[in-house]
């Protein structure tokens, strides 16, 4: 007994927590234990693909493009190619992977893709181990392009899976939100933990070690999938590639004509097609948003990206609150108002620290509606054309990204550079002028999905003329999936 009267605790009757609490915690958490097992892969990919990407920018800006201590004239060339290589994946990969993605078994295509990321990025950790002078810089290149290339490509077909399987391993709107929400705030979380990680392995380390961290991280993530069980009842009504030849043609006509003819899926892309081409300038002009406007320090980006990921994170978690209150269609263009009245004032701001606030508080409502049109679109979709809705969906969105990001540049540094004015007696330069109009292009589209958009009911996806019935038998077999998306 203590000096202040006390009995010691006796731990004898204490026990460790049991199945059914853990089971419990994961399901309160992770909604169930399947989507908690494809959340770990996700997870461990990501982190690895972070550290993969922020690596290579740097290897290329800092070692291979250094010559006698100066860093090559060709050097951001080199890094632009990176993005290209990642660009042209999404673009050429992504409308033809869908077919295959409502074709194959879906788990099987999940873990393929694992195997084929590992393979790749295991043979450049391989040749990584030469002396950089070793092979010609033509070489390092158009071997870091195609490993790049073949991951992104590869994982065109890994997302459309992973989002098909994730439709079946989580039931109703609300939770599905929450998966998506969930989805949102790990990459949000491993964009802020992954890229300081790159430096220190690099230059410590040496290239060889974030590869291997990336090739150990698609082991893990093949790991956690293959440990997912799909009953037959989570298999949709789709043709098992080794079971019958396809006719690619066909069948990607046959998606086509479903998205051309579903009046619901088209106001969706037009509504979000607006929303991007506003908002693809914000993050190619904020640096000089920062300088000229906020006058700031460019150094402070970096606290910008981390406080918007950090909000990523908070709206993520809260966005299967906000669904349940709101529903998922109210959700879609409410976040998108809210977001779009923020930028508006965004624009105006010209106090660093205030600006920051807004920062975090646009983060909010834009995760919000992005985690909010995945049960949208799993609820307006046939399970047999996820895949291809997917490959409709993320190229024109990208494309429309980078018009956004190409325009806003072109008017930046020829028709606005230099321009001051007054308007209503408020000062406006070239910067908040293009910030302006993309707030109001979010809030444009925001107003049209309002409208447009037919009130929370029974969606009926199959019952358009324009959709093709299933013209084969079902699979016997399970299925499963696995970035851009980005709606």
């Amino acid at each position: 007994m203590g000096h202040d009267g006390m009995r010691p605790i006796d731990y004898r009757h204490r026990s460790l927590p049991t199945t059914s609490t853990v089971t419990s915690m994961i399901e309160r958490f992770l909604i169930n234990r399947r989507y908690a097992r494809l959340w770990a892969g996700q997870a461990t990919s990501l982190l690895g693909d972070a550290v993969f990407d922020t690596t290579l920018i740097l290897w290329v800006a800092t070692i291979l493009a250094k010559h006698d201590g100066r860093t090559a004239s060709w050097a951001p060339i080199a890094v632009g190619g990176l993005t290209a290589a990642v660009g042209a994946a999404v673009l050429t990969v992504g409308p033809l992977s869908g077919v295959f993605v409502d074709r194959w078994n879906r788990r099987r295509t999940m873990l393929r893709t694992e195997i084929l990321r590992m393979i790749v990025v295991g043979a450049l950790t391989v040749i990584s181990l030469l002396p950089v002078h070793a092979l010609p810089v033509g070489v390092w290149l158009a071997f870091i392009y195609l490993v790049v290339f073949v991951v992104n490509g590869s994982g065109q077909f890994f997302n459309q899976s992973r989002f098909a399987v994730i439709g079946e391993v989580v039931d109703g709107p609300v939770e599905r939100a929450r998966a998506a929400g969930i989805g949102q705030a790990t990459i949000g979380a491993v964009s802020i933990v992954g890229p300081p990680l790159a430096a220190p392995l690099l230059f410590t380390f040496g290239l060889q070690w974030a590869l291997v961290l990336d090739t150990l991280s698609y082991a893990v993530s093949f790991a956690m999938i293959r440990s997912v069980r799909l009953t037959p009842a989570d298999v949709p009504d789709v043709v098992d590639a080794e079971s019958e030849r396809p006719n690619f043609v066909r069948e990607l006509g046959a998606g086509l004509r479903w998205f051309a003819g579903n009046r619901f899926m088209k106001r969706l892309l037009y509504g979000f097609l607006l929303a991007s081409l506003g908002a693809g300038a914000l993050t190619s002009l904020m640096i000089f948003f920062i300088t000229d406007n906020l006058h700031a320090s460019p150094k402070l980006l970096g606290i910008v990206e981390t406080l918007f990921g950090a909000g990523a994170i908070a709206g993520a978690l809260l966005s299967g609150w906000f669904v349940k209150l709101l529903g998922a269609r109210r959700m879609l263009w409410i976040g998108m108002l809210i977001a779009g009245v923020l930028v508006v004032v965004l624009a105006r701001q010209t106090a660093f620290v205030a600006a920051l606030v807004l920062f975090a508080a646009i983060s909010l409502p834009v995760i919000a509606y992005n985690t909010a049109l995945t049960p949208v679109l799993l609820a307006h979709t046939p399970k047999e054309y996820l895949g291809r809705m997917q490959s409709v969906l993320n190229p024109a969105l990208q494309v429309s990204t980078m018009a956004s990001v190409l325009l806003s540049g072109w008017l930046a540094s020829t028709v606005l550079q230099g321009f001051h004015g007054h308007v209503a007696g408020i000062a406006i330069g070239p910067y908040d002028t293009v910030f302006t109009v993309c707030g109001l292009l979010v809030v444009a589209a925001a107003t049209y999905l309002a409208i447009a958009l037919p009130h929370d009911r029974q969606p009926q996806p199959t019952t358009h003329d324009a959709t093709p019935t299933p013209q084969h038998p079902a699979p016997r077999t399970p299925s499963i999936p696995r970035t851009p998306a980005k709606p």
